[in-house]
């Protein structure tokens, strides 16, 4: 008995964006620091840190779980001063390696935000990938010291990343007291707020600004 009906399945492969891994290697030596970097943007949430740090090791390695990033990291600097010099120069060295893993950003969502609780605290974050950094950092540490780390530090890690991003985020923290659930809850929007920002949308067909470049 003849089908009435042709059904005609094509398949087809999508070229709009490439097949390859968005990833970067940076490496950076200074009288202060050397640091050995990499990153897979579209990763499976994997790390293997080591900053001699084991506060930013902890931050980061949520960065990486919670934004599906695949990220390696060596590290070592002078901290036998403090351990500014380190903190600030991974910084320097995964905003350098993100901006050079988007290539020229075209297909990406570019803005995003996220809320992240972590037990009384909250962390509110927005960013857009936008090439002009600039950072608004409106949170209050109650303690100068994480265990070991400056608190303060957070906020130069960050200053670090967004300008060698060319990232524009905000961090709000309304309210919260314990300054590790501070921290952790700031990394984890950070990092859902970026998994959301750096992926593919179909429909936007070339780079997301009226003024066709990034």
């Amino acid at each position: 008995m003849n089908c009435p009906y042709t059904i005609l399945i094509q398949l087809t492969i999508n070229k709009k964006y490439p097949m390859t891994k968005r990833t970067a290697t940076i490496n950076r030596k200074t009288k202060e620091t050397q640091v050995e970097l990499t990153i897979n943007i579209d990763g499976n949430g994997n790390s293997s840190i080591n900053t001699g740090i084991g506060f930013l090791d902890h931050m980061l390695d949520l960065l990486t779980k919670h934004g599906l990033f695949d990220l390696t990291i060596k590290a070592s600097g002078d901290r036998i001063v403090d351990d500014h010099h380190t903190v600030e120069d991974v910084g320097i060295c995964l905003g350098q390696a993100i901006k050079e893993a988007l290539g020229d950003k075209k297909g990406i969502r570019r803005f995003s935000n996220a809320s992240v609780p972590m037990q009384e605290t909250l962390a509110n974050i927005a960013l857009d990938i936008s090439g002009r950094p600039a950072l608004v950092f409106n949170v209050a540490f109650h303690t100068a010291k994480i265990g070991n780390f400056d608190a303060e530090l957070v906020e130069e890690f960050l200053k670090s990343f967004t300008t060698n991003a060319g990232i524009n985020l905000h961090v709000n923290v309304p309210y919260g007291t314990n300054a590790h659930h501070i921290a952790e809850a700031i990394f984890k929007g950070l990092a859902k707020a970026l998994e959301n920002a750096v992926r593919y949308d179909e429909r936007i067909k070339d780079v997301p600004s009226t003024k066709g470049i990034l």
